[in-house]
């Protein structure tokens, strides 16, 4: 565990939000990357950000946790940004995303964040 990382969520449930990032890919909105990421949660936009925890220098990441706390926005940390690359639909590695729009995992979008919120310290 990366030390920006400030709580874990088990495996099953960071497949279901890499699952729900993929239907928000293909009916819905996402953005990619940490400049992207960190301007949606600014704006107050976004519904889901994930984080990845082996980022390297931790300082690329390391603000987006507190921003999403200070805006009320629930986030979760991906074990790598391999992971999160590949269900974003890009051949790279990437280190954060966020959902704008879950288009057709409106649902899944509210039970996850319902979840999320009990993995928390």
């Amino acid at each position: 565990m990366a030390e920006y990382t400030t709580f874990e969520v088990p495996d099953e449930v960071q497949q279901k939000i890499l699952e729900l990032f993929d239907i928000a890919r293909n009916t819905g909105k996402i953005k990619k990357g940490t400049n992207e990421t960190t301007k949606i949660i600014e704006k107050g936009t976004a519904k889901l950000v994930i984080i990845a925890s082996d980022v390297n220098p931790p300082e690329i990441v390391m603000h987006l946790g507190p921003l999403c706390e200070e805006k009320g926005i629930p986030y979760v940390f991906i074990k790598s940004k391999k992971q999160i690359g590949s269900v974003i639909g890009v051949n790279v590695s990437c280190s954060a995303a966020v959902i704008i729009d879950a288009g057709e995992g409106k649902n899944t979008l509210k039970e996850l964040k319902a979840k999320i919120k009990t993995y928390k310290k």
